[in-house]
Formats: structure tokens, sequence, C-alpha cells
């Protein structure tokens, strides 16, 4: 196992890149420690693939040093770094049969035949894989071919890391969620450095300990799935994870508060100062729709907005409604009535958050 470190790694595929927009991964420095599970999250095009590649040596970056255990790695080859990656679809031998694929790495590094024996029904074991060991990889069906394609991932013990590209989007839902646990689990037993790449929120926060969220070429926030849903540093990350995301509301100093066109929000204080001391800034306040109070009357504090609909969604209800020219959700309790043409809202103060150009202020 190893940590891995990035110091002013940067990475364009233009042949001579004249300025930032350039670069699909801008400068950045970060590190993952050694033994830890990261999953790297974000949408198509973020980079965060091409982070994956520099760290497996796929791709050198453009500018700046990869570095494992404080050995700089930058310059060397996957073969020699010890790593082990698993990639979207899988890749495995057609040919052989999955004891072959999965003893094949341990193979090559020239283990006794005992001990391949005995890893290879530890993992087959893992990854249910003990029926079909003896049949050719060509007659399996796609889940178990990504099953053999993980397993082959995870054979070797003394690996730097495993780097895992998507490896479930081949995989139906339910079993995504097996694996996901089975993966939790061998990180668990063995402590290998994990960096797992996803689009996906959910496979990101049940696998991870630590979320990567990327956004253009950038890490916009590395944090426990608990912190990026309660404390977002960057109005990407609430709007990116959740369902529905973080509602955001353009606001204004309005007395010794923040408004929001017009309709008076108290939020005094602390709000009211950080605002003030950024007086040329976009200002915005976040809420999540699971702390945005629907009270049932009007109360001090409260705003009226205009409700568009509420939907029962079975553990809870999401209500959709209109706060001047902005749309907003608020989840409530199954069994809360809510009907009328208005509701009554409440921001509590210890649930907002206020932004400052994108940025995280209070």
């Amino acid at each position: 196992m190893a940590s891995i470190t990035f110091e002013g790694v940067a990475h364009s595929y233009e042949r001579h890149p004249r300025d930032e927009r350039d670069f699909a991964l801008k400068t950045l420095d970060a590190s993952f420690e050694n033994g830890g599970a990261y999953a790297l999250l974000g949408p198509s095009g973020c980079g965060k693939t091409t982070l994956l590649n520099i760290i497996s040596g796929l791709l050198r970056p453009t500018r700046g040093r990869v570095l494992y255990d404080d050995r700089d790695v930058t310059a060397l080859p996957p073969a020699r770094r010890n790593i082990a990656q698993v990639f979207q679809f899988p890749v495995i031998y057609d040919t052989m049969t999955v004891e072959q694929n999965l003893a094949f790495p341990l193979r090559n590094r020239g283990l006794a035949a005992a001990a391949i024996a005995r890893r290879v029904a530890e993992v087959a074991e893992m990854l249910e894989l003990e029926g079909v060991l003896r049949q050719r990889a060509a007659g399996l069906t796609a889940d178990q071919k990504q099953k053999v394609s993980l397993g082959r991932g995870l054979v070797r013990v003394d690996v730097a890391a495993i780097l895992l590209d998507e490896p479930l989007t081949v995989i139906d839902p339910q079993l995504k969620w097996l694996l996901r646990r089975k993966l939790k689990e061998v990180h668990a037993r063995y402590g290998h450095t994990f960096v797992y790449v996803t689009h996906d929120q959910n496979e990101a926060l049940t696998f991870a300990d630590r979320v990567v969220v990327m956004y253009d070429g950038r890490i916009v926030q590395v944090g426990s799935p608990q912190d990026l849903f309660e404390r977002p540093l960057h109005r990407f990350v609430g709007y990116f994870i959740g369902s529905p995301g973080m509602n955001f509301l353009p606001c204004h100093l309005a007395g010794n508060g923040l408004g929001i066109d017009g309709t008076e929000v108290v939020l005094g204080g602390a709000w009211f100062a950080e605002a003030a001391s950024r007086p040329s800034a976009r200002l915005e306040l976040g809420i999540r729709p699971e702390h945005l109070e629907v009270l049932a009357r009007p109360e001090p504090g409260s705003v009226e907005a205009r409700l568009l609909r509420v939907e029962d969604l079975g553990n809870y209800k999401l209500v959709s409604a209109v706060l001047g020219p902005h749309r907003l959700f608020a989840k409530v309790p199954e069994g809360r009535e809510i009907g009328g043409e208005t509701v009554n809202l409440r921001f509590p103060p210890t649930r907002t958050r206020l932004y400052a150009d994108d940025r995280l202020l209070v």
C-alpha cells in the first residue's frame, strides 16, 4: 500500500497549451493517505479519469510530480508502479477459465502453486465465483465477467494501490449494491489504498471514506459523505450531492439581514457581517430540501411561497414551490398534509449556508 501525493499536477491533451482553458486537469496539490478508500466523483469531462490515469502511469502529466510514499513515480510506466487497475468494461482472457484468469497475475509473479490456490479460492468466495471457477470466461454473463475482472485486480495483496474506473457500469442495480459491499469488505480486511472513479453519487458515498468531488478540471472538495452533505464548500458540491440537490437562492443585504427578491429572510448577526464584507460578490443562500421547513401556518421568520405540486415518494413527500422567480424543493414526512395554493417556509439558521461567488462563507 502507498500514499499518493500530487505536487502541482496539471494535464492538457493539447500539444502546446496556451492558457488554463487548454487544460483538462487544472493545477492541483493533494494527497491520498496510505490505506484510504477514495472516490473521484464528478460529471463526465470533469477530469476524474485523467487524474486516475496519471496515478496509474497511463498518462504523464504535462506539469508537476506524482509521488508514491514520497518516491517520485511521474516518469514510471504502469508496470513499474505496482498497481492494480480495473476498467469500466471487463479485461479478461476469454479462452481461460475463471480460475486461470484469477491466478494469472500471481503466476506472473512466481508465487508458489499452493499460495496461488489459496488466494484464488479466497477471492472467488469473496465475489461468489466458486460455482464457475472451471468455466471458460467466454461463456460468462456480463455481470460475471466484470466480477472476474474485479477479482484479477483484487487477487494481489502486495499492490501499492487499487484503481477502479467506473467498474460497475455494466452491472445490474442489485448486484452493484452487493459488489460495493464486497469492495468495502476487501478494504477493511486488507487496507489497500483504493481510488474509485464514478459519476454516481450513490456509489461514491456508499463506498468511500473520503470523496474527492471534481468540477471543471479541479478538486473542489475532499471530505466524508457527511461533510459533503452537511457543509458543501462549493456551490457545485451542494448541487451535485443529494437528490434533489441543494436549493440556491440569490440574496442581498436587507436591513440587518438577508433578503430574497424583496422577501425578508431574517438571518442576521454573522450572516449579515459576512455578506457585508463581500459587497461586490454574487451572494446566494443554500439549503437542502431535507432542511427547508414547511410550516402549517405563518410563523416569525417564515416566508410565503406559491405551491406548485406535492409528489408522494413513499417514505416522504417532495414539495415543489416558487419563492419570487425561484423554484425550490422541500422534503416533508409522509404523513404531513400539504394543500392550498401557498406554503409557509422557514430557513433554519443552523441548516442554511451562505455562498459568495460559488464558495461557502458561513
